[in-house]
């Protein structure tokens, strides 16, 4: 089942919690950037009031995220 649309904050707390940061901003997308021992992983977030339907799974995917570790953040 794919996430359902969230607003932005929690989308951004859970990116933070899984251990990215913030670190561009272009017009109203934040890009979240974390590095690991093989890579550094990036996920583009809209800064919209609501990250539509599917948007998360595009998040997740980009963010090497499981949609079961998703939950709990």
């Amino acid at each position: 089942m794919p996430p359902k649309p969230l607003p932005y904050r929690v989308v951004r707390r859970k990116l933070e919690a899984a251990g990215f940061v913030r670190v561009n901003q272009t017009g109203s997308h934040a890009e979240f950037a974390k590095t690991g021992p093989e890579a550094t992983r990036t996920a583009i977030v809209p800064r919209h009031g609501e990250v539509t339907s599917g948007t998360p799974r595009s998040i997740l995917c980009q963010a090497g995220i499981g949609l079961n570790e998703w939950e709990r953040l």
